[in-house]
């Protein structure tokens, strides 16, 4: 999977400061959590939990999911199968 976050980083930057940042770490293991997590069928249901995730993050204002599923139940020569969304706060 990949996760592409869209913040203000003019805050955090202007003082050395994490507390006014995305945590990454923390956030890679909550996404981790959920890959792990309850079974889904749909790349689109993973992709949808995992920007939700993202944006619980108050200084998230978008993201966008990659999920990719390189051993996909599809019947030809492939390399790789991925969805991709983007979510932003209302």
């Amino acid at each position: 999977m990949d996760a592409v976050l869209g913040l203000d980083t003019r805050p955090a930057a202007a003082g050395d400061d994490l507390s006014r940042t995305v945590d990454y770490g923390t956030l890679a293991g909550r996404l981790v959590a959920a890959v792990e997590g309850e079974p889904v069928n749909l790349l689109e249901t993973l992709a949808d939990r995992l920007a939700t995730i993202c944006l619980e993050d108050g200084t998230v204002s978008e993201v966008e999911i990659t999920v990719h599923k390189p051993s996909a139940p599809v019947p030809h020569p492939f390399t790789d199968v991925a969805v991709k969304i983007r979510r932003s706060r209302p």
